[in-house]
């Protein structure tokens, strides 16, 4: 009688079950030779056969040993949860996946690991490689494009491409952060022009403190420092005439190259802030460009200070005013020393906004006369769902004498709109203005005097968007 003896051994695993039902297999036909002399057993073969489960047994006890070392790490070595450059790069070049709760050690008992450079340290203990998770760009995109007329004689209508605005950020650590405005952008001649509009880099100590140098925008004000290069961000179609950027013909130092400190002022519920700005003033030759970048024409330094509240008991208000002080020196002209006070109290709010400023730009000559230059805007608007319609007045009287922007006047007149924010990242503005000029030295080849022939009209029509 033949017999099948099966041994079955559970705690040296897979390999063994495998070997005991080979046993089992070959000794029935083993023994049926012996009584009936009909098979011949290959010997070889079953050599071959009991080398490769040898073989199997060892590498299994090896694996064993190694997943015990890489359990003993784990308990014994912190968690490390950064991951440098270095690592990251050893990891993807073998095809393994690397895990931010693994400590270097540990990933050293991997099977198959190569070894990896060791990160060297400097002497304040920071770490020669970045964080790249903390320092990748983050780019924002926004853009304008729109359908414009007016009434006046010799303009046409025309299609146009706004600015296309690149916001960069990027954080250095969590206290420094670096961000720049690329624009893109075509005027009268047709042709697109890049400028790097801000250029930042800031440094947050306490809420007390705040430093920045670079190219910023001046904090004269609230409406420059609340609204940057995108029309995104503002309810009109256009900035008011007032805070126009220098390029499009402004008559603010709207960007200043310099250095910059901020911060919260000890107030309790009253929320002070002040802002301190020193630079390079703006450039007195109308034919130069009008931020002075690298270059400054006089030694003189331009100053800002500005303070403001945002008092608790009232939400979404601003109360506050400036002080700028220059030195400019216009050709075949005397030394003028500019002043501008600014004064605004705004209140902003989801569904309402109600923004009010004033202006005074003084000129003083040396030895000679001062002109004084005063403006004002006021706005208003609501939002009803998609919709929000908005009023704006604004006013400029300046001078025909006035030495730096003798071609400003008076300037004043209502502006009408609605906005209609279709989806999310999508806006349809349409404005109508009507704007009354004065003391303007051309308007249809004539020099504007008399207030009834000097009150053109327009009509925009635009969509902004963001990506």
């Amino acid at each position: 009688m033949s017999g099948i003896l099966v041994a079955v051994s559970w705690k040296r695993g897979l390999p063994t079950l495998a070997l005991s039902f080979l046993f089992a297999f070959l000794s029935s036909p083993l023994h049926s030779q012996q009584s009936e002399g009909k098979v011949a057993v290959d010997q070889r073969t079953m050599q071959v056969l009991l080398d490769r489960i040898t073989e199997l047994e060892k590498n299994q006890t090896e694996l064993r040993q190694r997943v015990a070392q890489l359990e003993k790490s784990q308990s014994s070595s912190p968690p490390s949860n950064v991951i440098t450059t270095t690592e990251a790069t050893d990891s993807s070049s073998r095809g393994t996946l690397t895990l931010a709760g693994l400590s270097p050690s540990s990933r050293s008992a991997e099977p198959d690991a190569s070894p990896k450079p060791q990160v060297q340290s400097d002497p304040m203990g920071e770490s020669d490689h970045m964080d790249v998770s903390r320092t990748a760009l983050n780019i924002r995109g926004f853009g304008d494009f729109g359908f414009y007329s007016g009434n006046q004689k010799g303009q046409t209508s025309s299609f146009s491409i706004g600015q296309t605005n690149l916001f960069i950020t990027s954080n250095l650590s969590e206290q420094v952060r670096f961000l720049t405005e690329m624009v893109f952008e075509a005027h009268q001649n047709n042709q697109f022009e890049t400028d790097l509009e801000r250029v930042l880099l800031e440094a947050s100590l306490s809420d007390y403190l705040k430093l920045s140098g670079g190219r910023y925008h001046t904090a004269i004000g609230y409406y420059n420092t609340a609204y940057h290069h995108s029309t995104w961000f503002q309810t009109a179609t256009e900035r008011p005439y007032i805070f126009e950027f220098e390029d499009e013909g402004g008559i603010l130092p709207i960007h200043m190259v310099g250095v910059q400190a901020s911060g919260r002022i000890p107030s309790g519920d009253l929320g002070l802030h002040y802002v301190v700005e020193v630079g390079n003033g703006r450039t007195s030759n109308p034919a130069a460009e009008p931020v002075q970048n690298y270059v400054d024409e006089n030694g003189h330094k331009a100053f800002n200070v500005a303070v403001f509240a945002r008092p608790d008991a009232i939400p979404g208000l601003q109360m506050g005013f400036s002080i700028y002080r220059d030195v400019l020196v216009p050709p075949a002209s005397t030394k003028i020393t500019e002043t501008i006070t600014d004064a605004y109290a705004v209140l902003t709010r989801p569904r309402f906004e109600w923004l009010n400023e004033a202006l005074l730009i003084r000129h003083s000559q040396d030895g000679e006369r001062t002109y004084d230059t005063p403006a004002f805007y006021s706005q208003i608007s609501e939002r009803f769902g998609i919709y929000r319609p908005y009023l704006r007045y604004q006013y400029v009287n300046a001078s025909s004498q006035e030495p730096v922007f003798p071609q400003v006047g008076l300037r004043t007149g209502p502006s009408l709109g609605m906005r209609f924010d279709a989806i999310e990242s999508v806006a349809l503005k349409l404005q109508y203005d009507y704007t009354t000029l004065h003391r303007q030295p051309q308007i249809d080849g004539k020099t504007c005097v008399q207030l009834s022939m000097c009150a053109p009209s327009a009509l925009a029509m635009q969509v902004d968007f963001r990506f």
